[in-house]
């Protein structure tokens, strides 16, 4: 794990969407390899959450821009940033899909994901070095099963919205990492599956069923995937989509 962290301890990490699903597991990951986390979420932290934890929207470029200026007045340019941000609907009854949304979910998993790259990968280009991590999904490279969700009442259908959206994250993180190569600026897409958080039993076992595995991810089974990209150790390592899925796209 020492190989994983080369390079982390003692700078600093930006986690978008820090509070959500995700967002805990990526901020603690790398404040355990001894990075200072700054957290950007449209809500403030709770009393008993640790985390520094700054408000902004990453449709708000003037918010981010605040961010910004405040992490370089603190710490100094961010090593890191992880692209966490995002919509995304879990298998409940009664959840559609309209233009509203669709307009809202590319808003926020791909413009964001564009607003925070520019924002904060522009100081990491004039340090010379930097890390940027795109979280994708499975959904960026296979369409949601229908059968995944048939057993819910009232019908539930995984919105389009969601894989267009991770598609182009994917698309954009090539696009950076040719751009801001020649700074020393890595930009890397994770893509996970599934992970367990509460799904009905149903849903868990007709996913896991199509898992070389044989089951949904963990969120252990994130860390290393996400320190190896962050790190030194994927120094040689830009524009890849790296796929945490079990072996679903095998």
């Amino acid at each position: 794990m020492e190989a994983l962290t080369d390079g982390l301890a003692g700078r600093v990490a930006i986690v978008t969407g820090a509070l959500g699903r995700l967002g805990p597991i990526w901020s603690s990951t790398l404040a355990a390899a001894g990075m200072t986390v700054v957290g950007i979420d449209v809500r403030p932290a709770s009393p008993d959450e640790t985390l520094r934890i700054e408000v902004a929207d990453v449709r708000d470029r003037t918010a981010l821009e605040r961010v910004r200026d405040l992490v370089l007045r603190e710490y100094g340019p961010p090593a890191v940033l992880v692209n966490n941000a995002g919509i995304d609907f879990v298998p409940e009854p009664g959840v559609s899909e309209n233009e509203v949304v669709f307009q809202q979910t590319v808003d926020v998993n791909l413009v964001g994901v564009y607003n925070t790259t520019e924002v904060f990968g522009s100081p990491m280009c004039d340090a010379g070095s930097g890390s940027i991590v795109n979280i994708g999904s499975l959904y960026a490279a296979v369409a949601p099963d229908p059968v995944f969700y048939d057993h819910i009442e009232p019908p539930f259908v995984k919105p389009s919205a969601y894989g267009a959206s991770k598609a182009g994250v994917v698309s954009l993180t090539r696009y950076f990492a040719r751009l801001w190569g020649r700074y020393g600026v890595r930009v890397n897409a994770l893509s996970p599956a599934g992970v367990s958080a509460g799904q009905d039993d149903e849903f868990r076992r007709k996913y896991s069923a199509r898992i070389p595995l044989g089951r949904m991810a963990e969120p252990d089974d994130l860390r290393g995937p996400l320190l190896f990209l962050a790190s030194n150790a994927s120094s040689y390592v830009t524009g890849h989509e790296l796929r945490v899925n079990g072996g679903f796209t095998a």
